[in-house]
């Protein structure tokens, strides 16, 4: 039987000190922070749910980021 695969460690961050960013600003911050992956969407965007190790998004309106979570 194969391994099962060890997932890479996540980033050791608050998403909530994303909220109220610009996103330009936001996501600047979250790669130096070491996320591999930064998500921007819409409010009330229809997404899938599959959890991505490493990867951090975030809800923008307006140019401000007003949601973040990790997945």
């Amino acid at each position: 039987m194969a391994p099962v695969p060890t997932p890479p460690r996540t980033p050791d961050d608050d998403p909530e000190t994303y909220v109220g960013l610009d996103v330009r600003a936001a996501e600047q911050q979250a790669h130096d922070r070491g996320w591999t992956t930064v998500r921007t969407l819409p409010p009330d965007a229809v997404i899938t749910m599959e959890y991505v190790a490493g990867r951090l998004n975030f809800t923008v309106r307006d140019g401000s980021v007003v949601r973040s979570w990790k997945g």
